[in-house]
């Protein structure tokens, strides 16, 4: 690699756990610990080495990575809120590193109704198509697309995607975000449920695409994303309901819970 450009120590952090848990789509890894990590129009090759994480040909400075991974939130507390949960208590043990990043808003909403009925990997096949043909060319490869270049595009201009059906619902959180009828900036202020009613109003957005976006983008904890993965999660281990622990911190909990159920580690 070349030189770092800035590094911060980390505690209780996995860098390949935090990408790969299903809340992000545009990284790539590199080699071993090493990841090129996309986020709007900034990116960055970052490194963990142990309790380091090293920042190269970055864009942007140490502290908009900061926010990025969530180092503000001590993750430690929300963790203890789970003692009690023999599932969570063993995922723990093994996963723990993991953190909810802050991403932003629209291009989350975006990645993620093209994530319906998807695997990841075409998810983040779809995602590069639409950043190289419609964004601008960065520092490491192309930015997400800016909404007044994607609000001028028509479902032909959206065939390159290979979309299919999500097409529509793409071209539909396009304009109500572009008109105003969806206020994605308010949506930091209202309340969970509030915020839900708002984003389902965008076509084929339902509960698990409008939960995601809460997590993922407004770190809205309340958010318990439910996909194949959590379906048999609670079918296996949580046939009564949840548990109170996973009450305690439900975002938090249903990223243990998706990754190690994908990870082979429940």
């Amino acid at each position: 690699m070349k030189k770092i450009d800035f590094k911060f120590k980390i505690k209780n952090f996995s860098l390949r756990d935090t990408l790969y848990c299903g809340q992000c789509f545009r990284f790539r890894e590199i080699d071993k610990n090493i990841f090129l990590v996309f986020f709007n129009s900034y990116s960055s090759y970052v490194e963990q080495k142990q309790d380091w994480l090293l920042f190269y040909s970055s864009s942007c400075d140490v502290s908009f990575w900061r926010k990025y991974f969530n180092f503000e939130v001590d993750y430690s507390v929300l963790l203890k809120g789970f003692k009690g949960d023999l599932v969570l208590e063993k995922l723990i043990r093994c996963c723990s590193g993991i953190r909810i990043l802050k991403q932003d808003p629209f291009e989350t909403l975006i990645c993620f109704i093209l994530s319906i009925n998807n695997n990841i990997l075409r998810i983040q096949k779809i995602i590069e198509v639409l950043c190289k043909n419609f964004g601008e060319k960065i520092k490491n490869g192309y930015s997400f697309p800016k909404l007044d270049v994607l609000s001028n595009c028509s479902e032909k201009d959206f065939k390159i995607l290979k979309a299919g059906f999500r097409t529509k619902f793409l071209l539909d959180a396009i304009y109500k975000v572009s008109s105003g009828f969806l206020d994605l900036k308010k949506l930091y202020f209202l309340s969970f449920e509030e915020a839900k009613k708002e984003l389902m109003k965008v076509y084929g957005v339902g509960n698990k695409v409008s939960d995601c976006v809460l997590l993922f983008a407004y770190n809205k904890m309340q958010s318990f994303p439910v996909d194949v993965w959590i379906k048999k999660v609670l079918n296996e281990y949580y046939k009564d309901g949840v548990s109170k622990q996973i009450l305690s911190c439900p975002g938090l909990a249903q990223q243990l819970l998706f990754f190690g159920k994908r990870s082979g580690y429940i």
